[in-house]
């Protein structure tokens, strides 16, 4: 179980990493066309906190990665099969939450706009009972489906 889930972290790593990458680089292209000279997708307080923008940039990169990972690692949490649902909900929601929202911090100095954390808060936490909502519905469907293909065909 742990060493799927390693796995599944290390190649979301790649697939975030990469993701952040062609994002980025779509962001800079299309500001750079409209005219906005020199742009980077990077915050420049995030930038100044590495002596070089390559450097920043990189980081911003596998940053995006570690997100990415966080999300995929903790699926795992999934297959515990000791704990219900509502509790792996509760576990996964507040793990990749915390990983999510520092690293999201660091990176578009989100404490320094508070109307933007409030945003990146609400989306977070609508995404998540979205998600959760779904899941919960396909596990009672699927619940009741081995339940009908438990029960005798004539029940009379």
């Amino acid at each position: 179980m742990i060493k799927q889930a390693i796995k599944n972290g290390a190649i979301s790593f790649a697939l975030g990493s990469f993701s952040g990458l062609i994002v980025n680089l779509i962001i800079d292209i299309v500001a750079n066309a409209l005219g906005a000279e020199d742009f980077c997708s990077i915050s420049p307080n995030f930038r100044a906190l590495f002596p070089t923008s390559a450097m920043a940039a990189y980081i911003n990169v596998l940053l995006y990665g570690c997100i990415s990972a966080s999300f995929a690692f903790m699926t795992f949490i999934y297959d515990v099969e000791r704990i219900g649902f509502l509790i792996q909900s509760i576990i996964y929601f507040v793990v990749t939450s915390i990983v999510c929202l520092l690293i999201t911090m660091l990176l578009w100095q989100l404490q320094r706009y508070p109307a933007a954390l409030l945003g990146t808060l609400a989306g977070y936490l609508i995404t998540h009972v979205i998600m959760i909502t779904t899941a919960y519905r396909k596990l009672r469907k699927d619940v009741n489906e081995i339940n009908q293909e438990l029960l005798p065909a004539d029940v009379s």
